[in-house]
């Protein structure tokens, strides 16, 4: 008999814990959106970005350029797992505090 008691406050507390982070909702609606643009002009950007699959769209931007490495990727591996034990290199949700 105890233990049903037991069982029934724990599961009583369980849905109150739910219920008490439940929280508030906003039920505001968004406010409308209303574009700018016509639709031709719609149409014109949407016809370039087919067009040209790689996203540019007349930006200035340069590319990295490829680095070329001598070192072979285990030697790389074997230094990245050295660093990771000798903690010089962060890890987690730490390192982005």
């Amino acid at each position: 008999m105890n233990a049903t008691k037991l069982f029934a406050a724990t599961a009583f507390a369980a849905l109150a814990t739910i219920g008490a982070h439940a929280g508030e909702v906003d039920l505001t609606p968004l406010p409308a959106f209303h574009s700018t643009a016509s639709v031709a002009q719609l149409r014109a950007g949407a016809i370039a970005a087919a067009q040209n699959p790689h996203g540019d769209t007349g930006a200035n931007y340069r590319l990295a350029p490829v680095v070329k490495s001598d070192v072979a990727r285990a030697t790389v591996r074997a230094q990245t797992i050295a660093a990771l034990r000798a903690g010089q290199i962060t890890h987690g949700e730490a390192a982005s505090m």
